[in-house]
């Protein structure tokens, strides 16, 4: 009685796992959807939704070729943001410091998130 009843929850639960993890990954295929959950994700994230804006330093090293926008949006991506450094508690904009790697060399830039844009303040 106890083995036929493992049985068909065994079944069920295999069903259902299949289930979940088809309609997820299809889900998250199409819509491009990711699931952060960690503050550093989630911070990354929250910053690539917003315009972004340029420091009057940081446009100048555009305009010179020394610094790429794709660098930048790297940091975005792949950059790990350091909180004990961070201003996180100032209103309305915070200040974040992002590590990331330009041409193997580790670097901070520095970012200030506001409700309504992002700004890249500079690189240290």
């Amino acid at each position: 009685m106890f083995i036929k009843r493992l049985g068909y929850f065994m079944v069920g639960l295999s069903i259902g796992i299949v289930f979940l993890t088809f309609f997820l990954k299809k889900k998250s295929d199409e819509t491009g959807v990711s699931f952060c959950y960690f503050p550093n994700c989630r911070v990354l994230k929250d910053l690539r939704s917003k315009p972004i804006a340029y420091s009057d330093r940081i446009s100048e090293m555009l305009k010179n070729q020394e610094l790429d926008t794709l660098v930048i949006n790297t940091f975005f991506t792949e950059g790990e943001i350091n909180f004990s450094s961070s201003d996180t508690k100032s209103k309305p904009c915070k200040t974040y410091l992002i590590e990331g790697e330009i041409d193997l060399e580790l670097v901070t830039m520095e970012v200030k998130n506001c409700p309504n844009k992002v700004t890249v303040i500079g690189l240290r």
